[in-house]
């Protein structure tokens, strides 16, 4: 499975990183690359608990 994975940094630099495929699947990092690790982490969850 292949999911779009997108990325939005707040003002504060936070970074969200989301799922639309996966409704729920959103996280936010320090760095992007830290909300692209949690969120990988959490749609893998999501996905084995369907």
């Amino acid at each position: 499975m292949r999911f779009n994975i997108e990325f939005e940094q707040e003002e504060d630099g936070r970074w969200i990183a989301e799922i639309a495929e996966l409704p729920g699947v959103m996280v936010y990092g320090a760095t992007r690359e830290e909300a692209r690790s949690k969120v990988e982490a959490l749609a893998l969850r999501v996905i084995a608990g369907l």
